[in-house]
Parts: structure tokens; C-alpha cells; sequence
């Protein structure tokens, strides 16, 4: 049984690990992924048709508690104990739920002290005790009447007239004074752990698409020190189509990992594929984990020429490798009858809505199956990936962006020249 200290509007944990109100819930998942002989039965709950509409959850059946992060940041919002009989609480180092102790309401004054008076819910049959960053749920079901408190005579929990050994039923850590308005707070400063994370990425464009990016950067700290004097620090880089290596390396520094790329699937759709002298060295990634960024370098030239950004929505193969990039991409979009205007893409717009700006559909897309193996198959099924203004967007079966690959403008090559283009 988990031994675990509350402490209101931050934290569920113990010595060796912590839920932080604010983690990305990458953090989240490698907390259970360290401890998976401990914590084990971990369901994740989200809606596969609308991923935006419900708040995804960690479910760890085994101890009682879900974790609820925010469906558009994907950061810690509630930290939920629905079976209390499944784990020991304490605050302050003092334990108020244990197998020895019961939660009783008397308990809950006993170890929090007083507070503002309950709020009884008729249709949960729940009575909800309230402190800042903290609530209890009592459960009603065995009481001969409801609970009943005199407002003009409210002091905390001597107003209410409710029966003795009343337990709580559930527990809520959350940020501020309500559960119901609650809302995931910024990335604790414990949480970045040396890494640079993104608070958006801008797509930058010339006259014939995409040029490059410009990324709001955020990180902890500005060298080597103690973490109580860390400051969060907000600062903006440019990268740019035919960037070098060494260019990226000084604007966003070392990727979490470089791929290197064994074969080119999609040389098949491009033109005269057979005309493409086979390279002896491979293109290679730089693959910035929590920008949710990949960068495509160009073997022979070592100059960036791809850009792949991931919104790393739940029910894609690809979910939890990359935190959410929080991007917008502008879209020439051409009217009969007048100039061309710029919409905007962002992560959250849904394919069908872009079709609709375009004002027509895009060319039928390529179908993209992914399997870790030949002989695996994808429980995800496969994404559609449609070209558009040097782009491919990868959409999901509910009609949500997957990713979306930025290519840089074509340059004649000795494996590639513009005479090879169809005219």
C-alpha cells in the first residue's frame, strides 16, 4: 500500500517520487513507468472521437488515485483519491487516513483545522468539504437526514449538524479555491529538469511557404545554482530552411536524440523517384522531445530541410514521445473573386475545417500505416497525410492533426534538378 503526504494546491507523494500539479504528463508517465513494480494496473482514459472534450486521465487502479490532466496543455490539473481504503494519506508528516485511522470527519478537523462550511450536493448525495487547494467528499448514503447548517451562525465545521464517523469518500488536490473553476497552473520550476520546453511555435513564411520557425522558448534557471533562486525564462529563437547544423545546435542546443534515417518510404510519390541516385550516407533527425520538433538535416550538406511538428493527441502511434507543440501555420488561401487571404492553422483545427477555408478538397492523401515491426500491427490504425503549400498534414480517423512536416523551397542537386520537375 502506498504511503503518500498530501500537501493542498501542489502534491500527492512520497520520498521517491511526486505528482506536481503543472507536470507535463510525460513526467507523469515515466514516474510510473520507474515504479511499474510498485504501481501497477495504470489505465489511460481520453475520448478517442473528440480528444479535446474530456480531460485525459491516468487511472491507477490499484491505489485508488487518477490523475487529470488538461486536454489542451496536458498538464496536471486534479489529483483525485477515489478509494481511500487503497492507500495511506498523511499531512505534515502526520497520517489522517491509514488502516489504523480512520477519515472521519472528526479526523479531517482534527488534522486540516476549520474552514468555510460544506456544500451538500442532493443529487451526489455527497456532502463536499472545502479547503484552498484541497477537498473532501463525504458520502450521505447511511445518514437518517441530511447534514443541515445555519448560515448566519457559520463557523466552520461547528455550523453543521452531521452525525459522527461520517468518512470521506473521495479527495481532491487541485490549484485555488475551486474544484469546478480549477485550472492546470504553469509548469512547476521542479518540473524542468535542465530541459527547454515550448510555450508556442510560429511558422514563418515567404511568397512561396514555409521558411522556417520561430519558437517562445521556456526554461528554469539561467545557469548553475540553487533551485529556490531559479526564475523562469521566456526568450524567442529563429530557425530557417538551409540553417547548418552548428546553427541549430547554438539556437536551440542538443537534441534528446539524433535519428538517422535508413529509407525514404515516401520517395516513391515524388517525381522521377527512379531518376534519384541512392546516397551512401543517410539524412539525420534532431529530435527535440519536449518542443515537440523534429529537424530533417540533408546528408551531403548538413542543412536543415525538413521540419516536423507533433501534437501529440492521445490514440496516435506516436502519443507521449513529444510534449504538444502549440503551433500556428499560415494558410494562403486564394478567392476567386478577390486577393488571396491568410487563415490560420493551429494545433487544435480539425482537418474538415481547413478544407472548408480552402474552399475545395485537397488531392486524396497518402494512407500511413506504422508498425514498430512487419510482423506487428498498429491498434491506432492508420493516418492520411494530404500535401498542401509545402506541407504534409498527418490526420488522424477523428479528424485531428497528428503532425504536420514543413519542406523547404526545392534547389536544383546533382540527385535532384529542376529539369527532373514536371512541367
Amino acid at each position: 500500500m502506498l504511503d503518500l503526504e498530501v500537501v493542498p494546491e501542489r502534491s500527492l507523494g512520497n520520498e521517491q517520487w511526486e505528482f506536481t500539479l503543472g507536470m507535463p504528463l510525460a513526467q507523469a508517465v515515466a514516474i510510473l513507468q520507474k515504479h511499474c513494480r510498485i504501481i501497477k494496473n495504470v489505465q489511460v482514459l481520453y475520448s478517442e472521437q473528440s480528444p479535446l472534450s474530456h480531460d485525459l486521465i491516468l487511472n491507477l487502479t490499484q491505489d485508488g488515485i487518477k490523475l487529470l490532466f488538461d486536454a489542451f496543455n496536458q498538464r496536471l490539473k486534479v489529483i483525485e483519491v477515489y478509494d481511500l481504503t487503497k492507500v495511506k494519506l498523511k499531512y505534515c508528516g502526520v497520517h489522517f487516513n491509514s488502516q489504523a485511522i480512520a477519515p472521519t470527519i472528526e479526523q479531517i478537523d482534527q488534522s486540516f483545522g476549520a474552514t468555510h462550511p460544506g456544500v451538500y450536493n442532493s443529487a451526489e448525495q455527497l456532502f463536499h468539504l472545502n479547503f484552498r487547494g484541497l477537498s473532501f467528499s463525504f458520502q450521505l448514503d447511511s445518514w437518517t437526514e441530511t447534514p443541515k447548517y445555519e448560515p448566519n451562525f457559520a463557523h466552520g465545521l461547528a455550523s453543521l449538524q452531521i452525525p459522527h464517523g461520517a468518512t470521506v469518500k473521495r479527495m481532491y488536490i487541485y490549484n485555488g479555491n475551486s474544484l469546478q473553476d480549477t485550472k492546470a497552473p504553469l509548469m512547476p520550476l521542479s518540473c524542468f529538469l535542465g530541459n527547454v520546453y515550448t510555450e508556442n511555435v510560429d511558422v514563418l513564411r515567404d511568397g512561396t511557404g514555409p521558411s522556417g520557425l520561430r519558437l517562445r522558448l521556456l526554461t528554469a534557471g539561467c545557469g548553475p545554482g540553487v533551485l529556490a533562486d531559479a526564475k523562469m525564462r521566456v526568450f524567442e529563437r529563429c530557425v530557417y530552411f538551409g540553417d547548418s547544423c552548428q546553427d541549430v545546435l547554438s539556437t536551440l542546443g542538443s537534441p534528446h536524440k539524433v535519428f538517422y534515417k535508413s529509407e525514404d518510404k515516401m520517395k516513391i510519390h515524388s517525381p522521377s523517384p527512379h531518376k534519384q541516385v541512392p546516397s551512401k550516407c543517410n539524412d539525420y533527425f534532431f529530435n527535440y522531445f519536449t518542443l515537440g520538433v523534429d529537424i530533417l538535416f540533408d546528408a551531403n550538406t548538413h542543412k536543415v530541410k525538413k521540419f516536423v511538428l507533433h501534437t501529440n493527441y492521445p490514440g496516435h502511434y506516436n502519443f507521449n514521445i513529444y510534449h504538444r507543440c502549440e503551433f500556428k501555420i499560415p494558410l494562403v488561401i486564394k478567392r476567386d473573386s478577390a486577393d488571396s487571404q491568410t487563415e490560420t492553422c493551429t494545433t487544435y483545427s480539425k482537418w474538415d475545417s481547413i478544407q472548408d477555408l480552402l474552399g475545395h478538397p485537397v488531392e486524396k492523401p497518402v494512407v500511413l500505416h506504422r508498425s514498430s515491426s512487419p510482423n506487428n500491427t498498429n491498434p491506432f490504425g492508420s493516418t492520411f497525410c494530404f500535401g498542401l503549400q509545402r506541407m504534409i498534414f498527418e490526420v488522424m480517423q477523428n479528424n485531428h492533426i497528428a503532425s504536420v512536416t514543413l519542406y523547404g523551397p526545392t534547389r536544383p542537386s546533382s540527385q535532384l534538378r529542376t529539369s527532373d520537375l514536371p512541367q
